[in-house]
């Protein structure tokens, strides 16, 4: 007797739990997934992932097997066009998940995106964001049906959007890797592999640095912070049931007055196992320092801004910053002065052309050479 659709796709969801619990780069991670959705939810030719930055919902990677370059056209709809289910849209909505059908009410024939996934073969198309549970958007995946196939049921929305979770951790797990492993620049995560005692193996330079911020360790000494063995532990307890999808991830306030997030992932799946720790500073990443030194905005200018990049409305920008919606219009109209820019939709598309489309396109060169990809803005 064949197992049912529902046993199937709950072995689907454990195996990605599992995936996403060793750490592993980020490619490899996209490989190994698609093979188990292919089981879940039947699709047409190979699913979409993108990696999103999520102080700003911009699109930092692609990942679509057979497709190694993502089309410029594609990213100027994405970015300048009017259209549904674009991808900070998906993102930012309350379900998390979209289909093309839905979002038309059921005729697309006036979506540009249709008519582009239909010239790949492509009739509908299911994207879903990919969140953690803390409430990070670190990516989405797109699937899709060639023309004739059922639509996606219910059944199969539930599945996806239950495993989106799992997905986010596992993306922001590789990326964090990837960066420690082979860093870019003086403030990237730290990483320490610890055996199961809570002994150190392995580190990344410059780790030490971190650790120092850390309260009540001593590096020096071999002594390691709270912080770093309490979260090792919860990391191999959560290894033992990865079905629950547990997060460690803890955030600390450092002895210099700053934030330290601390992440912890098993790097086995069976006996011996051991914990990678990666330690990076708390906040919006790389946008920040990016807006200001390419355009000179002040501090309350690049929370504007940040909003606007996410597609917050005025009254949104203006209820999060406890401003006035005059006063919203304002730092509005001297963005736009700084930036050279017209229009909120020209504010996306400069910042995304001019930051993101570069790390885009380097991490498609980083996917054919083997090297981990990146999840920041481009800063040249």
């Amino acid at each position: 007797m064949s197992p049912s659709d529902t046993e199937r796709r709950q072995r689907a969801a454990d195996k990605i739990s599992r995936l996403c619990a060793e750490p592993r780069d980020l490619v490899s991670l996209w490989q190994e997934t698609t093979e188990v959705l292919i089981g879940a939810v039947p699709h047409y030719w190979t699913p979409c992932y993108y990696t999103l930055d999520p102080a700003s919902l911009l699109m930092t990677s692609h990942f679509h097997q057979g497709m190694a370059e993502f089309p410029r056209e594609w990213l100027v709809s994405e970015y300048y066009e009017d259209d549904v289910n674009q991808l900070a849209d998906v993102a930012r909505s309350t379900s998390g998940i979209a289909t093309l059908h839905e979002a038309t009410g059921g005729d697309p024939s006036n979506s540009p995106r249709w008519h582009r996934n239909l010239a790949m073969g492509g009739d509908q198309e299911l994207v879903t964001r990919l969140r953690t549970r803390s409430g990070q958007v670190w990516g989405a995946l797109a699937l899709y049906r060639e023309p004739g196939a059922p639509v996606f049921d219910e059944a199969e929305k539930s599945f996806v959007r239950a495993v989106a979770p799992v997905l986010a951790e596992g993306a922001r797990a590789a990326l964090l890797l990837g960066q420690a492993r082979q860093p870019d620049f003086t403030d990237s995560p730290g990483l320490l592999i610890l055996d199961r005692d809570g002994n150190v193996e392995s580190t990344t330079p410059g780790v030490d640095r971190w650790l120092s911020e850390l309260p009540d360790g001593d590096w020096d000494s071999g002594r390691l912070p709270p912080s770093v063995l309490t979260l090792a532990g919860r990391t191999l307890r959560a290894a033992e049931h990865p079905e629950r999808g547990d997060i460690t991830v803890v955030r600390v306030l450092s002895r210099t007055g700053t934030w330290v997030v601390l992440h912890g992932a098993c790097l086995d799946s069976v006996r011996d196992r051991r914990v990678a720790v990666i330690i990076e500073p708390a906040g919006p990443g790389r946008l920040y320092p990016l807006l200001m030194s390419a355009y000179g905005l002040t501090e309350r200018e690049k929370d504007v801004t940040r909003l606007v990049l996410r597609g917050a409305s005025t009254s949104e920008i203006a209820a999060g910053l406890v401003l006035s919606a005059h006063t919203v219009q304002q730092h509005l109209k001297s963005i736009f002065d700084k930036t050279g820019v017209h229009s909120r939709r020209d504010l996306v598309g400069k910042v995304f052309f001019a930051h993101y489309e570069p790390r885009l396109r380097d991490n498609e060169r980083r996917a054919l050479d083997d090297l981990p990809l990146r999840g920041e803005p481009w800063l040249p």
